[in-house]
């Protein structure tokens, strides 16, 4: 006898501004997140110009509607990037739909976008008190580069980057 098998749910990803309402509340979200692990949010400049594509892309994942998740990336400029290189930022999923495969999913498209506008590698800084986010990274492909922007001398960051090259999957 054969059973169905679980719905398996799908997250909806859509491009929106960086002060898209959805994008907006997600950032203040992961900001906290930033707060309660490190004591205060993240510092890096950002300016919203620089996730309109093509030289960046900022993604909400819905799930009914719903916001669930949120990534982007720009064009790298910090000393030490290669031409060519995204950096990734503002990677969360909400705790709710945490452990569900959302993060790979968005991470996936991420890449993917990054990869058809041009960008040759994905660059990012994380921190060592984000152990699920250094896992996700070095599952997906990611490995450890030196420091680069304003966190190149923080013993809390790590910074990883992955070579694109449209072979892009999820899970």
């Amino acid at each position: 006898m054969s059973y169905p098998s679980p719905s398996v749910l799908v997250m909806d990803i859509r491009t929106v501004d960086y002060v898209h309402p959805d994008a907006v509340k997600l950032i203040a979200e992961v900001q906290q997140e930033y707060v309660e692990r490190y004591g205060g949010p993240d510092a890096t400049p950002v300016d919203p110009a620089d996730f309109v594509p093509p030289n960046g892309l900022f993604l909400v994942g819905y799930l009914d509607d719903v916001p669930i998740a949120c990534g982007s990336w720009r064009v790298a400029t910090a000393e030490g990037l290669r031409s060519g290189d995204a950096e990734l930022k503002r990677m969360y999923v909400t705790p709710s739909a945490r452990g569900k495969g959302f993060s790979r999913d968005l991470l996936a498209e991420l890449e993917r976008t990054a990869f058809a506008a041009g960008r040759t590698r994905a660059v990012l800084e994380t921190g060592t008190l984000q152990p699920e986010a250094i896992a996700l990274y070095r599952s997906s492909g990611y490995t450890g580069i030196p420091k680069f922007g304003i966190y190149r001398h923080t013993p809390e960051s790590m910074c990883f980057a992955k070579e694109l090259n449209g072979d892009l999957r999820t899970r």
